[in-house]
C-alpha cells in the first residue's frame, strides 16, 4: 500500500474537557505514551489466537480481552495468549467496550491510551503503530482508522457518516471500530452505548467536545468466519436454507445498529 499521510481535522472551537481531564490528555510526552489495547470477542477462538500473536509485543503495555458472553473457546484463547481476560455477558460491543473502561480506570496506573482492535482478524495488528502515530507526532486526542484496498478510501455507513457531516459540519471518512484514543479524553466522553454503535457515539461526542481528531489510511481484510448472504449461494447450494437465519441476524444487528447510531446523531444534535 502506498505512503500515505493521516488526515487531522481540528474544531477551532474547542471546548475543554474538564480542567483535569483536560491538563491530563496534553501533559503525557507523546513519545512515553502508555498503551492497553482492547478486544471485545464472542465467540471468536477461530481467528482471536492469530490475532493476539500479532501485536507486536513493543504497542502496548497489555491486551486486554473480554469475553462477551461467549460459547467456545474464546476465554481459553485468550489466557493461553497470556492476556488479560475480562468477562460481560450482557451482550453487545459496547458493553464489553465499558467494562474494559472500568477494568483500565481501576488500575494504579491507567494507560494514557486505548486502541480497540477486532478480534475477527479483520484489523491488521501490525498497523497499530501507524494509528498512533498521529497521537505521538501531532498531539492528536482521537485517531481513527480508515480502511482503504488498493491505497484507496473502502468505507460503509454512508447514511451515518453523511448525517453526521450535515448535522456536526465534520465529516468522517469511516466509522471503523479500529481506533486509538487518549484515556482521559475517552473518560471525559462518558459514552454510555452498549450495543454496536458505540463508535458512533464517540465519535459524535469528540467532534462535540472539539477533540483533536487524526483519520488514518489502514489496509484491512476479510474476516474470520464470515457467512455469505443467501443472495450470493447459487441456488442449487443445499446449504442456503441453512444460511437464511444467520443472515436474517445480520440484517437485524445492521437495522438495530443504524437505529441506535441515528439515536445518538439526533440526541446529541438536540443537546448541543
Amino acid at each position: 500500500m502506498p505512503k500515505e499521510s493521516a488526515s487531522v481535522n481540528r474544531n477551532p472551537c474547542r471546548r475543554r474537557l474538564s480542567e483535569l481531564s483536560y491538563r491530563s490528555v496534553l501533559s503525557t510526552p507523546s513519545a512515553d505514551l502508555l498503551t492497553d489495547i482492547v478486544i471485545v470477542a464472542r465467540n471468536q477462538a477461530a481467528s482471536l489466537a492469530a490475532v493476539l500473536a500479532q501485536i507486536p509485543a513493543r504497542s502496548c503495555r497489555s491486551v486486554v480481552v473480554v469475553d462477551n458472553g461467549s460459547s467456545d473457546g474464546t476465554a481459553a484463547v485468550a489466557r493461553d495468549a497470556g492476556a488479560v481476560l475480562i468477562r460481560e455477558n450482557h451482550p453487545g460491543y459496547g458493553a464489553g467496550c465499558l467494562r474494559a473502561q472500568a477494568h483500565l480506570e481501576a488500575l494504579p496506573r491507567p494507560p494514557d491510551a486505548v486502541v480497540y482492535l477486532g478480534a475477527d482478524g479483520g484489523d491488521d495488528p501490525h498497523q497499530i503503530e501507524r494509528l498512533l502515530a498521529p497521537m505521538r507526532e501531532d498531539n492528536a486526542e482521537l485517531c481513527l482508522g480508515v480502511r482503504t484496498a488498493d491505497g484507496r478510501p473502502r468505507t460503509r455507513a454512508h447514511l451515518t457518516r453523511g448525517l453526521i457531516t450535515a448535522i456536526y459540519r465534520h465529516h468522517f471518512a469511516d466509522v471503523d471500530r479500529f481506533r486509538a484514543i487518549r484515556f482521559p479524553a475517552l473518560v471525559a466522553l462518558s459514552l454510555t452505548d452498549r450495543g454496536n454503535a458505540f463508535p458512533v457515539e464517540m465519535q459524535i461526542k469528540a467532534v462535540k467536545l472539539g477533540l483533536h481528531i487524526a483519520e488514518v489510511p489502514i489496509s484491512h481484510h476479510t474476516a474470520h468466519g464470515r457467512t455469505p448472504s443467501p443472495q450470493t449461494l447459487p441456488a442449487s447450494d443445499p446449504s442456503r436454507r441453512h444460511k437464511r437465519p444467520h443472515a436474517t441476524k445480520r440484517l437485524a444487528d445492521a437495522v438495530g445498529t443504524g437505529g441506535k447510531s441515528l439515536f445518538h446523531i439526533l440526541r446529541h444534535a438536540i443537546t448541543r
